[in-house]
């Protein structure tokens, strides 16, 4: 097997050691972060990358962030909070912020998933429909 996928493979074990549930939980991912060093194994360092990646893919798909054009009211955080739990399940943790540039309506991000009804973003949809060009995602 060559080093790549042993590495991956490694890491993707490592990955699923350190879950507790559908999470990973920190205290055990740190422990195996340490002794996979202190083991100065080969590879150590394309296993560390390849287990990053998993743990911030990890992160992410359990990370909603929801930017408005102006700052969300509680009412509706907690509408917002609500729906995303039903649809997403428990466990998300939340960033909310905004963004004048939006001019109106909201853009939420979970994991990859994003749901962009800002007024900023239909018109950067109708630009693109009229000139032909691809759909540009900011981030």
């Amino acid at each position: 097997m060559n080093t790549l996928r042993l590495a991956r493979k490694t890491a993707r074990r490592l990955f699923t050691e350190c879950r507790i549930g559908d999470r990973v939980d920190e205290q055990r991912a740190r422990r195996a972060v340490v002794d996979l060093i202190e083991s100065r194994r080969r590879n150590t360092l394309r296993v560390l990358s390849e287990f990053r990646r998993l743990v911030r893919l990890d992160r992410d798909r359990h990370l909603a962030v929801v930017e408005g054009a102006r700052p969300i009211p509680a009412d509706l955080r907690a509408q917002i909070v609500a729906d995303l739990t039903q649809r997403y399940g428990r466990g998300l943790h939340w960033s909310f912020g905004y963004d004048p540039r939006l001019i109106g309506g909201l853009r939420v991000k979970v994991g990859s998933d994003i749901f962009d009804g800002t007024v900023r973003g239909r018109l950067t949809a109708l630009e693109d429909r009229v000139s032909g060009a691809p759909r540009r995602i900011e981030r």
